[in-house]
Parts: C-alpha cells; sequence; structure tokens
C-alpha cells in the first residue's frame, strides 16, 4: 500500500535539500532533479530510516566537496570527469541504487535484508566520496591499488592511506546513523547494520578503485598526465589510453555500490539480521 503523505513529504523534502544544493552550486540544474527523484522515492518507499540516511550521505559529500576546494582543483582538477557540481548522471549514479531498493521495500513487504543492503550502497557512496576528497590532500603520493606504483593525485586506481581512513570513516558514519535512525523509526537495535555497512562501504571502495585501475576508460590529458575527461578544453578528443569507453566515472560509481550493498547484505545474512 502506498504511503502517500510519506511520498508527498519525501519529494517536499528532497526538492528544499536539493534547492539547497543548487543554490550552494553543490549540483547544476539536472542533479536538483535527480536529487528530486531519488530522494521521493527513498523517503517514499522506504521511510524515515532509509531518507534521512540518504541526506546524511548528501550534506556531508557536499560539504566536504567544498573543503579546500582550491587546492584539490590545483592538484587533480583535470584528471576528474565531473567538476565540483553534481549532475543528473551523478545524482543516480549515487542514488539510484539506493532509490531501487526503496522501492523493493516499500512494495515488497519491508524486509530488513533491503534495509542491510541499502546501508552497503549508502556507505560505499559516502566512503568513495570522502576518500576522494580527502585522499587528494594525501602528503604522500597514491599508489596504483592493482600494482603498487607511485600515480598522481587524483589517479584512477590510486589510494592512500588517507583515503582509506576515510573511506572507513563514511562507512562508519552511514551504519551508526542508520543504527540510530532505525531505532527511533521502528524501537529495535538492528546492530547488524553497522558492520555491514562498515565491511560493505570499505569493500565498495575497494571495487570502485579496482574498476577504475582496470576498466574505466582514461585518456591521455593535453599535459600529458591521465584524465577522465574524453575532450580538451578545446573541444577535441583526447587519445585513449586504457579501459572500455562506456565505463565512465558514474558506470564505476554505480557498479561499485552494487558490490558494496551485496557485501553487507552478506554480512548482515551471517550475523543473523
Amino acid at each position: 500500500m502506498l504511503d502517500i503523505p510519506r511520498i508527498l513529504a519525501g519529494f517536499a523534502l528532497s526538492t528544499l535539500i536539493g534547492g539547497l544544493a543548487y543554490w550552494r552550486r553543490s549540483l547544476d540544474a539536472s542533479g536538483w532533479a535527480g536529487a528530486i527523484l531519488t530522494g521521493t522515492l527513498t523517503f517514499g518507499f522506504g521511510g524515515w530510516t532509509w531518507g534521512l540516511t540518504l541526506i546524511t550521505f548528501f550534506i556531508t559529500s557536499s560539504m566536504l566537496s567544498h573543503f579546500r576546494q582550491a587546492q584539490k582543483q590545483r592538484l587533480a582538477g583535470e584528471k576528474f570527469e565531473k567538476g565540483g557540481r553534481r549532475d543528473l548522471w551523478q545524482t543516480l549514479a549515487n542514488g539510484g541504487a539506493g532509490a531501487l531498493l526503496a522501492l523493493a521495500y516499500g512494495l515488497g513487504g519491508e524486509p530488513a535484508a533491503l534495509l542491510a543492503c541499502f546501508c552497503g550502497v549508502m556507505a560505499t557512496v559516502t566512503a568513495d566520496t570522502w576518500a576522494t576528497e580527502i585522499g587528494v590532500l594525501s602528503p604522500a603520493p597514491p599508489r596504483m591499488i592493482t600494482s603498487g606504483r607511485v600515480v598522481e593525485p587524483g589517479t584512477s586506481g590510486g589510494v592512500t592511506a588517507y583515503g582509506l581512513l576515510a573511506s572507513l570513516a563514511g562507512a562508519l558514519l552511514i551504519g551508526i546513523t542508520a543504527l540510530l535512525l532505525a531505532r527511533a523509526e521502528r524501537g529495535a537495535w538492528l546492530l547488524a547494520l553497522v558492520p555491514a555497512a562498515a565491511l560493505g562501504g570499505l569493500a565498495g571502495s575497494v571495487a570502485d578503485s579496482l574498476i577504475g585501475a582496470t576498466v574505466q576508460a582514461i585518456y591521455r590529458a593535453s599535459s600529458g598526465g591521465e584524465t577522465e575527461h574524453r575532450t580538451g578544453p578545446d573541444g577535441r578528443a583526447l587519445p585513449e589510453i586504457r579501459g572500455w569507453r562506456w565505463v565512465n566515472n558514474d558506470v564505476v560509481n554505480f557498479a561499485s555500490s552494487l558490490a558494496g550493498g551485496l557485501v553487507a547484505l552478506a554480512v548482515a545474512g551471517l550475523l543473523g539480521r
């Protein structure tokens, strides 16, 4: 049965928060539309635990994207496919899997396993965003996850101790947030959500790096370095270095979030919740 008031509340809240993010230049117009879509589905069919967990990801990630933004742009701005303002595809890549899980949850009788899976998905996108925003500021250079060779900050597949710790912190935040919200909404301590989110988020973040190091499409920038951009500042197509052309950053984010969700689901199953 559809909870129309909750769906309307989700629409109103996601519109408001998306509008604030647009005003703060964290989203462009299409990203605002994506935030409304994912937020409405997540709130409307998942409930307050789901919706507020999504908001926790969105607010913390938006705040981190503005943290020492000029320095991060100097260090690695050339490498990132998307800028600081998230567009429609980025919001769907980060929130789309969670929204689909919320839809299945609401229409399927609210199975607890889907909540654990959702926590893994949101922990992954949070962990990955935190790793990117904090890891690029690491004083030690990143190393390619597949070979260990030193690479430039922002290189797809590069990892640092800063980034890994940030990943774990972001994943734990999602797990603790979901735990407390579920307690407030359901009156029960779903303790398995914390380890499920922590392990799922960390695994999903590692999966993101592995995909980035192997099959993500990477191009040769005009400066000679690597970039996720397909074209240079002059609009000309850049030569492809490695990866599959259709695997861009949004595909990587979506795929890794599914991996994190599956790991969280397995962890929660092993723990009996």
